[in-house]
């Protein structure tokens, strides 16, 4: 800390030969850094995949880092663009999104798994007889435009002893697939079991659906959603990336270990969600934020390399990534 004269003290030492004595000295208080300014950019809007963001800003931790946060929505720039870009300092994306940048040289690299395990999954209008994807023949699926859906599709079809060339696809886009299902307009969607099948059960939408953690076998596990940072930012800002995910990661584990307060807090962010969903997929979903990993975030090479050679072998990719370089663990509390 620097010490200053006090005003006296430097008069007494200007007039040499006078009395030693010198005044007491004062000591400053330094002035606080300004905090960091940090834009996060989520994925959709807000729901209980984002839950340990909204914990963190609630709850101080950000500040406590000393970051301030600004959590923002997708417009029309996606998170994986405004983080590409420089728009955003980070974002929530998925780990077949960052393959995907990567094999186009987009320089996107993930800092944490926000989910451990893929909780995703194909629900079908119930009574269509599609409890396994083998009976999925005949069905329409409601497309929402990516590379990665009719491979996954045709893997489960197939893996199952069912017949790919029998199921329809159809463009819907970022369409409601709940009222698209409920509508009968399409009979098939994918869709994110902790929040839509939730919604479903409370809506009276029955469903058959087949999540993907039954089916490993034959889609190797992946991790979404994932936050994500570029490469600039890893290299270049190490100790804001390292705040920054310091500070999510208290809020995960805050929402691991109290789901109720956790979705109270969510609520407070995004009052124009449903209190009723929320709750109970909060309750679903806390555990599986870190499941049996030894801590939230954590991501192993196995997953990354397993699930892009999966792309590759699908002909999702047409030349192979280095997974190594996708992913970090490096700013893990």
């Amino acid at each position: 800390m620097k010490r200053l004269l006090g005003p006296m003290a430097a008069l007494m030492l200007g007039l040499a030969g006078c009395a030693p004595a010198a005044g007491p000295t004062a000591t400053a208080t330094p002035t606080p850094a300004p905090p960091v300014r940090v834009k996060l950019m989520l994925d959709w809007v807000p729901n209980t995949n984002h839950t340990g963001f909204f914990v963190a800003q609630d709850k101080g931790y950000f500040t406590d880092a000393g970051l301030e946060v600004e959590i923002i929505q997708p417009g029309e720039v996606y998170a994986e663009q405004a983080v590409a870009s420089g728009a955003a300092d980070f974002g929530v994306s998925f780990q077949e999104q960052v393959t995907l940048a990567r094999a186009d040289g987009v320089p996107l690299v993930s800092v944490a798994a926000l989910i451990q395990h893929n909780t995703s999954g194909f629900a079908a209008r119930a009574g269509l007889g599609a409890t396994s994807p083998a009976g999925w023949e005949g069905l329409r699926y409601g497309s929402f435009g990516s590379p990665f859906e009719a491979p996954t599709l045709r893997a489960l079809m197939t893996c199952a002893g069912g017949d790919f060339e029998k199921l329809q696809i159809v463009e819907t886009g970022f369409a409601d697939p709940l009222a698209l299902l409920d509508e009968g307009q399409i009979d098939l969607a994918w869709i994110f079991f902790g929040w839509q099948g939730v919604q479903a059960r409370q809506q009276g939408i029955a469903l058959d659906v087949v999540r993907l953690d039954e089916w490993f076998d034959c889609i190797p596990d992946y991790y979404t959603p994932v936050l994500i940072a570029s490469e600039a930012t890893v290299a270049g800002r190490p100790e804001v990336a390292r705040a920054f995910v310091g500070a999510v990661a208290r809020g995960y584990a805050f929402a691991v270990q109290n789901p109720d307060e956790a979705a109270a807090l969510l609520l407070r962010a995004a009052p124009e969600l449903d209190e009723a969903l929320v709750r109970e997929s909060q309750a679903w979903l806390s555990p599986r934020y870190q499941a049996d990993a030894p801590r939230w975030g954590e991501q192993q090479l196995s997953i990354w390399q397993g699930y892009a050679d999966w792309m590759l072998a699908s002909g999702v990719l047409s030349a192979p990534i280095d997974a190594q370089a996708a992913f970090t663990n490096q700013f893990l509390p």
